[in-house]
């Protein structure tokens, strides 16, 4: 491979971004037999400010992939336990997770399985350390911009505010964080804590959010969403609305920021920010 060029004299790869760490530091999922490459990936990606979660195995990497949330995954597709397309199509069926492939096949047939399979981008090794995170930006820039923000929508990138019923939701699509602040009773003391979702639930909210105020349907929403082969199945939908408002509602019983359309679809409440 021709990525030891890119690495200094001390064994540490060189940024190649500018050396101001952001305030998100994406994390990528690193599914990858050899150590040697895990190594070197490790370091090119801590270097460029990247967070590093790694796994030797398809059944370990399948697993993190859906429990540790990360926001890209490099998966090799020549793993020792399974191959890597099996792996693809596991995390899809739980993930919109972007998907990366790092792969020795350099065939076309190659590529095209792995794209139908699910992934994202395909780079075939050797790679330059340019190149990847190259792929990287881009991978990550799509995924933000999922589903677009459409007529009305709110910008992918922008913050979602909204205070009800002494209530504060606050949504980061760009760095990908949920925040719930309350107002205590007859008090001025404010409790914050982030919300956990999982990326099948986040992908729904941020769907939402990017028509925040607009009604959209069950059939937008799972297509979107799940893909047009979910486009039917209603129930689905509902069960993951369900646990969004246990997790982001006062009473998910009488939700107030995800609203339903009876027979339509679902609403997010208009952007309110706290009063002053």
């Amino acid at each position: 491979m021709n990525e030891p060029a890119q690495q200094s004299g001390a064994g540490r790869a060189q940024p190649l971004l500018p050396a101001v760490q952001p305030a998100h530091m994406p994390l990528v999922l690193v599914i990858e037999d050899e150590e040697p490459i895990r190594r070197f990936l490790r370091v090119t990606l801590e270097a460029n400010h990247y967070r590093v979660k790694q796994a030797s195995t398809a059944r370990e990497g399948t697993l993190w992939a859906v429990t540790t949330y990360p926001d890209i995954v490099l998966l090799d597709l020549g793993l020792p336990d399974n191959d890597g397309l099996n792996v693809t199509r596991a995390i899809r069926k739980e993930s919109r997770t972007p998907i990366v492939v790092l792969s020795a096949r350099g065939q076309e047939s190659d590529k095209v399985a792995a794209l139908d399979a699910g992934a994202d981008d395909y780079l075939t090794k050797p790679f330059g350390v340019g190149e990847l995170l190259a792929r990287l930006r881009v991978a990550l820039r799509h995924a933000i911009r999922a589903g677009g923000p459409g007529a009305g929508g709110v910008d992918a990138a922008a913050v979602y505010e909204c205070s009800l019923d002494k209530r504060t939701l606050r949504i980061d699509l760009a760095a990908r964080i949920v925040h719930v602040t309350d107002l205590g009773a007859g008090t001025s003391v404010q409790t914050s804590r982030e919300v956990r979702l999982t990326p099948m639930e986040f992908r729904l909210l941020a769907l939402l959010v990017r028509h925040a105020g607009k009604v959209l349907t069950h059939q937008m929403i799972l297509k979107e969403v799940w893909g047009p082969q979910h486009a039917s199945d209603v129930q689905y939908l509902r069960v993951y609305a369900g646990e969004l408002r246990k997790k982001l509602e006062v009473d998910p019983a009488q939700p107030r920021f995800l609203v339903t359309e009876p027979g339509v679809g679902y609403r997010l409440s208009e952007p309110r920010p706290p009063a002053p």
